[in-house]
């Protein structure tokens, strides 16, 4: 079962070309941008599961009313009556969904069209009654119920069979890849391979402090092969309280936390993230080989692993601990941050003044007496 819109392809049981219909419609001048291609596809692959696939040339997939009405299989009127009520319930914004473009009809003639984003036609798949709306319910459901489950959701098929040549369908596996690098270069997930890693040596022992200060050479040595610092060097040089966001350039919610100052990764800049992210999952594939392929391997082994595959790599080494200790480093940043946080709030209370005297002046004028 196939459901094709606007595609130039036919796979399965309906397909349905770009042109609209006079009803309602209003004749356009030329100066009108054509609706852009794109399709959307909803079919039962041989396991029986609901599959959708969405593309389209720019940011969005647009059909117009009677392209939604074709997809879930009602009436046009049927569509127009939940667009009106996902308006009216707040649900989205008409504004930011609703788009207007010249197609030529059967009568050759040019009329104005309105379109809907993708967010608009899967609000409505939420709500439209109809055999293709239950299956889109079904997909919507496990595509949740995976996401909530797991943390994501991968179209593995999409993924192992991009365009081949030119297309103006976008691929995001080059994002989709530059995510996944940062969040398995982040401190903790390291951490944690580096710990299932050592595993496999011979004289591996969870409780070992070599574990916890061999976890911080790497970081170390990854830091210095990619920015010429270590970690601590990098947070005490850069931690600065007159900076805005304190010298950081990332960090967890809408402000800066304590915990925040201490992770040397929150001060590096966009090519730097970029280029110990490579570094790091690099070496991570790099040490679960050796460790797979070798039965004896004791943790005193794993240094000189690491020297030699940045060495290979043409990445500086470094020797010895750095200039700066961690405990330095973090007496650093938490005192910066402790001015920081002082500057913060007095910026928070001098706004609040100004808001309350604001307050008050507009109470006082003329025109709050005329408010009832």
């Amino acid at each position: 079962m196939l459901y094709l819109l606007n595609g130039k392809h036919n796979r399965g049981d309906i397909t349905i070309q770009p042109m609209e219909y006079k009803n309602g419609d209003t004749m356009t001048d030329k100066h009108l941008p054509e609706a852009p291609s794109g399709e959307f596809i909803m079919f039962t692959s041989q396991d029986g599961k609901i599959r959708i696939e969405c593309r389209f040339e720019n940011d969005t997939l647009w059909l117009s009313q009677a392209m939604i009405g074709e997809l879930y299989g009602k009436a046009k009127s049927t569509i127009s009556e939940h667009i009106k009520n996902i308006f009216e319930d707040g649900e989205l914004d008409e504004n930011s969904v609703v788009r207007f473009y010249r197609t030529t009809a059967s009568d050759e003639k040019n009329y104005q069209v309105q379109y809907f984003n993708l967010s608009l036609v899967l609000a409505v798949g939420y709500r439209v009654r109809s055999t293709r709306g239950t299956q889109f319910r079904q997909w919507a459901t496990q595509t949740l119920q995976e996401y909530l489950i797991k943390g994501f959701v991968m179209d593995d098929e999409r993924l192992k069979n991009p365009p081949v040549g030119p297309s103006v369908v976008p691929d995001y596996f080059g994002e989709m890849l530059e995510r996944i690098r940062d969040i398995r270069a982040s401190e903790r997930r390291v951490y944690l391979r580096v710990r299932e890693i050592f595993a496999l040596a011979a004289d591996y022992q969870p409780s070992l402090k070599e574990t916890t200060l061999f976890f911080q050479t790497i970081q170390n040595k990854l830091h210095f092969a990619c920015t010429g610092k270590t970690a601590a060097e990098l947070i005490h040089q850069r931690a600065d309280a007159s900076l805005p966001h304190m010298g950081l350039t990332s960090f967890k919610g809408d402000e800066v936390r304590k915990g925040d100052v201490t992770v040397a990764k929150n001060y590096l800049n966009k090519s730097e993230v970029d280029e110990l992210n490579r570094v790091v999952n690099m070496w991570l594939d790099f040490a679960e080989d050796q460790a797979r392929r070798r039965q004896q391997i004791f943790l005193r082994d794993w240094q000189e692993k690491l020297d030699q595959f940045l060495q290979f790599n043409d990445r500086d080494v470094l020797k010895g601990a750095g200039t700066i200790s961690k405990k330095i480093a973090d007496d650093k940043a938490q005192a910066e941050y402790e001015h920081f946080a002082e500057q913060q709030r007095s910026l928070k209370e001098a706004e609040g003044e100004r808001d309350i005297t604001e307050l008050l002046q507009w109470q006082a004028s003329p025109k709050a007496k005329d408010v009832p």
